[in-house]
């Protein structure tokens, strides 16, 4: 059973961390219940991927733009069709990659959108896994490239099932057809991409600079710790800043202030975590509140801002402990 993080329990008067470590839901949030992290259908046997038919896209033809798709003529494939429109340059996406996507759905005999991220002008950011998002999804954009956009066609099989999704309008017999702008890809080897911060404090802990994927070190110094919240850039990225209401995914090692232990990786789980900022303790909503998408942040949380004197039990967290975060921000939902 994989490890879960040490922050979901937190006492009374601190917001959890929903699942971090092991969330898959979260990035739905980005959307609304027609996007097709919803009603995520169970399993099916691996599709058969055909290059066609698909309606035409009539406008808004370049990458990042809102696309028009025309109404589709004909019997839809049985199999899910899929069409790269534009190839990218850029990383590879595999399975149980998160993806960072703007999409415009629409039902294939109909045209009607019933869904699209670029009038909500936040793309989606999702894990292409297994109950996360539709099957459809996962088939048709692995092995894509960031930079790319792709058309695919998804039958009811790899898409709502059956029962279909009745707030959207599809029916249970839909097929659905979809353009995907790939933005960004990101997986357990991911980092912060930015501008180095010089780090002159030496009442600060130190955090390391790497960015292949690998936690960085944590040097705490031989001082009393601060009594009010730290949250500094380490690597300044470029990206938007996190509001407050905002769900971010992310890396991050944490370790005491005192002794300097790790007692919490997303590192050594090997898998990202998403989370809103109003769901975990107030040190981290509030120190990556403002900060860049893109950076590497180091945050010292005092304990009326952590744990406190209540702990989660079974953590290795003593009370009044002063924690220390290197946190990536790698994109925003």
């Amino acid at each position: 059973m994989r490890r879960r993080s040490l922050l979901i329990a937190v006492p009374a008067g601190f917001a959890t961390l929903a699942a971090c470590g092991d969330d898959k839901s979260d990035s739905s949030k980005a959307s609304d219940s027609a996007s097709p992290s919803a009603s995520a259908t169970s399993a099916a046997p691996a599709p058969k991927i055909v290059d066609g038919p698909l309606p035409a896209v009539t406008g808004g033809t370049k990458f990042g733009s809102k696309p028009t798709v025309a109404k589709g003529t004909g019997d839809p494939s049985m199999n899910l069709a899929v069409k790269t429109l534009i190839a990218g340059g850029g990383q590879t996406v595999a399975e149980n990659d998160y993806i960072q996507a703007h999409y415009l759905g629409q039902i294939w005999n109909t045209a009607k959108v019933f869904d699209n991220s670029y009038d909500r002008k936040t793309p989606l950011v999702i894990q292409l896994a297994e109950g996360s998002i539709i099957d459809g999804w996962r088939y048709a954009l692995a092995g894509k490239k960031v930079g790319s956009r792709v058309q695919f066609s998804v039958p009811p099989t790899w898409g709502y099932g059956k029962e279909g999704n009745a707030q959207a309008g599809i029916k249970g017999t839909d097929t659905l057809v979809f353009v995907a702008d790939i933005q960004g890809t990101f997986n357990a080897n991911s980092s912060a991409k930015g501008t180095k911060v010089a780090q002159n404090d030496a009442a600060l802990p130190k955090v390391g600079t790497n960015t292949d994927g690998k936690a960085p070190s944590i040097d705490i110094p031989k001082k009393d710790a601060p009594t009010k919240l730290v949250a500094n850039y380490i690597i300044e990225g470029d990206g938007d800043e996190v509001g407050a209401k905002d769900t971010v995914l992310v890396q991050y090692k944490g370790v005491f202030w005192d002794g300097g232990k790790e007692f919490d990786s997303t590192y050594g789980r090997k898998a990202l975590t998403s989370f809103g900022l109003q769901q975990v303790v107030k040190g981290w909503g509030q120190g990556l509140t403002g900060k860049k998408v893109g950076s590497r942040v180091l945050i010292v949380i005092p304990p009326k801002l952590g744990y406190g004197d209540n702990p989660p039990s079974g953590s290795g967290i003593k009370k009044d402990s002063v924690l220390v975060f290197s946190v990536d921000i790698l994109a925003k939902m």
